[in-house]
This record gives structure tokens, C-alpha cells and sequence, in this order.
């Protein structure tokens, strides 16, 4: 059930449709890439899987194939009918947008997934990537995985340590809470159409014992910090702040350990 990119750019003649800018749309049609992606998502039959973008549904067939209970969002209400046409029943569909504004999951999606645990396998469109990582990772811990295809920027984030420009709240949030790793970087033309920019695959694995327990905690520190982070812990909390062994003052955000800002925020 494989689509190639012609029988994409097909699809898309077929019901008179274009890639739409607005929407981030740029379909993933490299099938090695695709492959590493279900390799690295470790689906087993039933699982349930949250997909954000799915397009014409190239990877949405091979998650069926793979046995999983598909969730899948689209916001792009002209996709629909290829979909339907393609998956039918085989899919929980919503045609709308996964987040209701930037701090909240679509209530709607989560009455799809219900209660069961679910993983985020997607080719995500950029522009909602990082608020839609942000929001599942911290307030709902049912979902134990994500393997995302996402701008090569925002990965460098999620995978940056210590003292590097990348490093930053999110990449921190993420690798407090989950194993993270990078499957593959992609190349403009594995996608249609290109993009101006290299993307990149990463798996993002639940951890057992999480090195932040309270993760709004730590997300209202990182903000603190990381707003001001050229200037010294000192002058961000003040000098009779008490902090970690192995943390003083004059240190600035960048330069502490994941597990140094996990011991602050406790």
C-alpha cells in the first residue's frame, strides 16, 4: 500500500488539489525514511497511535498495516475525502486542529484516544510541532512515545547538551522526561513539495523514572532562566538563593545539566 510520490502528486490531481503553504503541507514519500520511522516507533498490534498530518495518508497505511488503533487529525478539510477514500472505518479521523490554542490538546482528539495509552507517530507539519511536543510530554502522561519527522532545528533542540546555543527549555523539558534519540536526517527532496530545509527524525521514549517529577515546575524555572540566559544565576534568583551542590551563582542557565535544573526545581 506504499505511495510513491507520483501516485501522491496523483492522488492530489485526482481531487483537484495543491499543497497548501498555510498548512505546512510538504508529504513525506521517501519509503526507506518511512520505514525507519515504524522501526523506530516499536508498535506492536493494537497499539493506539495519535496521528497529527496525515495527508494523503502515506503513513497513516502503513500504521494500519502495523495493526495499530490509528487516531488520525487532519486540518485540512480537502484531505478528507482521500482518506475516506483510502482508509474509511479503518481510521479514527478528526478534521480540525490538534491543539485548542497553544497550551492545550483538541478535546475532541482526546475523546478518540480515550484512556488508553497511545504513542505520536507523525510527520508533523513545523509550524506545530513544538507546542504539540510541549503539551503531550508534560500534562498527558498516557502517551509513553513520540516518533516525529521534524524541522532539523527543532531536533537539535530536543537533542542539545549543555553549553551548546541549541540548548534550551524545550530540549531540556524532553530529555527530563523522555530517552531521546535521532533516527535520520532528511534531505528537501524526500518530501513534496521540497522544503528550504533540512529535516530529521527523532524517537522520544517514556522514562521509567522521569529525572523531574513535577514537569510544570520545571517548566516555569527553564522560563525563568532561560529568558535571561546570558546573565548569572545570582542575578536571575539572587544571590541568597540556595542552590544545588555542585551549582553557585555565578554560573549561567546554559551551562547547567539537566539533572542540575531538575535538582533546582525541586
Amino acid at each position: 500500500m506504499a505511495q510513491t510520490l507520483s501516485e501522491i502528486k496523483q492522488l492530489l490531481v485526482n481531487h483537484g488539489l495543491r499543497p497548501k503553504k498555510k498548512f505546512g503541507q510538504n508529504f513525506l514519500h521517501d519509503g526507506n525514511h518511512m520505514a525507519k520511522i515504524m522501526d523506530a516507533a516499536r508498535l506492536s498490534p493494537g497499539d493506539t497511535v495519535l496521528e497529527v498530518g496525515p495527508g494523503t495518508g502515506a503513513l497513516t497505511e502503513r500504521l494500519v498495516e502495523a495493526g495499530a488503533h490509528v487516531v488520525a487529525v487532519e486540518i485540512d478539510r480537502d484531505m478528507e475525502a482521500i482518506l475516506q477514500a483510502r482508509l474509511g472505518d479503518k481510521i479514527a479521523l478528526h478534521i480540525g486542529d490538534a491543539l485548542d490554542g497553544k497550551h492545550a490538546i483538541n478535546r475532541e482528539v482526546l475523546a478518540l484516544l480515550g484512556d488508553r495509552p497511545f504513542k505520536l507517530i507523525a510527520n508533523l507539519p513545523y509550524n506545530i510541532a513544538s507546542p504539540l511536543i510541549a503539551n503531550l510530554a508534560i500534562d498527558h502522561l498516557s502517551m509513553t512515545g513520540m516518533v516525529v519527522m521534524i524541522q532539523k532545528e527543532v531536533a537539535d533542540r530536543l537533542l542539545s547538551p549543555p553549553g551548546t546555543k541549541a540548548y534550551g527549555p524545550l530540549g531540556i523539558l524532553i530529555q527530563a522526561l523522555f530517552e531521546v534519540q535521532r533516527v535520520g536526517v532528511l534531505k528537501p527532496g524526500c518530501f513534496y513539495p521540497p522544503p528550504s530545509i533540512d529535516s530529521a527524525v527523532v524517537a522520544m521514549h517514556r522514562r521509567d523514572q522521569p529525572l523531574c517529577e513535577d514537569a510544570k515546575a520545571l517548566g516555569e524555572l527553564l522560563h525563568k532562566l532561560f529568558s535571561k540566559r546570558r546573565k548569572q544565576l545570582g542575578s536571575i534568583l539572587g544571590r541568597e538563593a540556595q542552590l544545588p551542590d555542585g551549582v553557585d551563582h555565578n554560573m549561567r542557565p546554559e551551562q547547567l545539566s539537566v539533572g542540575q535544573l531538575c535538582e533546582m526545581a525541586r
